[in-house]
């Protein structure tokens, strides 16, 4: 039997979310009391429902933090569970509230939007530790749809990768577990003709690789993270986001996340691996089957070159 638990804050995502698990086959049940999540599953499981997705929220209130027992306490009955936890900065919630025009759960009687979201962080707090984090701030509903389809597909035994660029200006992404600045590397910003261009073009990734020390700067990733991957994977982590930062998170970020940093090939604990590039509102999804087939660093970055070869968004 496989339980997926959705948790996150209001607006979030999570209705998006659920519906693509319900597309998926599983039995879904949205805004279940936390002391109910036991009895339920168990209920579920005797009517021989294999796939469980269950949604609960703050408004569980103080109980929320029972959940992580409640969850170990099913894996060491032999269920797959898992947590998904969805979260979003707090100047994207507020925009997403005005454009609903929806209220906050827990802004009652005098509590502000702010004051809501404030408070609901730190009743979900214990919860945001354990298991899969994303940060929907920067992610359309279809590219979060494909995220938790390819995320309910992985061996739960092995260590998924995300790696994710994004820019400063912007930010640095709420589910990032190892942050690298690479703003160190000349800006191509400041060549008035790859200002327009991104790390996916020609003229940036030859820019990059001529006038820079790029290369340096990526064997020092790789060898940060040939070193210390596998010890998140024997510390029995779900999931880790590796997220790479340059000012504006169009070029040299880009760049090094999708097609310089050879990422694929390290630490060979670990499972799936994804792109995501925050700031060009683009996801590169469950691509490691392609890329698997290629046996160096190198034929790997030129088949990611290739692969985003379609126009990129422009600013």
């Amino acid at each position: 039997m496989q339980v997926v638990l959705l948790s996150g804050v209001s607006g979030s995502g999570k209705s998006v979310a659920l519906k693509a698990l319900e597309d998926s086959g599983y039995y879904c049940v949205d805004n279940l009391p936390v002391k109910l999540f036991a009895e339920t599953v168990e209920l579920l499981r005797a009517g021989g429902n294999e796939l469980v997705a269950i949604s609960i929220d703050a408004r569980g209130g103080e109980a929320v933090s029972l959940l992580p027992a409640r969850l170990e306490a099913l894996k060491r009955q032999g269920v797959d569970a898992r947590l998904i936890f969805l979260d979003s900065k707090s100047d994207t919630l507020i925009r997403r509230f005005a454009e609903t025009r929806r209220r906050h759960p827990l802004a009652v009687g005098q509590t502000t939007l702010e004051e809501a979201i404030v408070r609901e962080r730190d009743l979900l707090s214990p919860v945001a530790e354990v298991g899969h984090r994303i940060d929907t701030s920067g992610l359309q509903p279809n590219a979060l749809r494909g995220w938790i389809k390819d995320l309910i597909a992985v061996d739960p035994s092995t260590l998924t990768l995300l790696l994710e660029s994004f820019g400063f200006k912007h930010g640095v992404p709420l589910d990032a577990d190892l942050v690298f600045d690479v703003r160190c590397l000349p800006n191509p910003h400041y060549d008035p003709q790859l200002r327009p261009l991104t790390g996916h073009d020609a003229p940036v990734v030859e820019f990059l690789e001529r006038e820079t020390q790029a290369s340096l700067l990526i064997e020092d990733i790789q060898r940060f993270l040939q070193r210390w991957l596998p010890r998140f994977a024997l510390d029995q982590r779900a999931s880790i986001t590796i997220a790479i930062g340059c000012t504006g998170g169009r070029h040299r970020s880009v760049y090094i996340a999708s097609g310089g940093c050879g990422i694929w090939f390290l630490a060979k604990p670990c499972g799936p691996r994804s792109v995501r590039h925050d700031d060009l509102g683009y996801s590169g999804l469950a691509i490691d089957r392609s890329l698997r087939r290629f046996d160096s660093a190198d034929k790997a970055r030129q088949y990611v070159c290739l692969l985003y070869t379609s126009p990129s968004p422009r600013d």
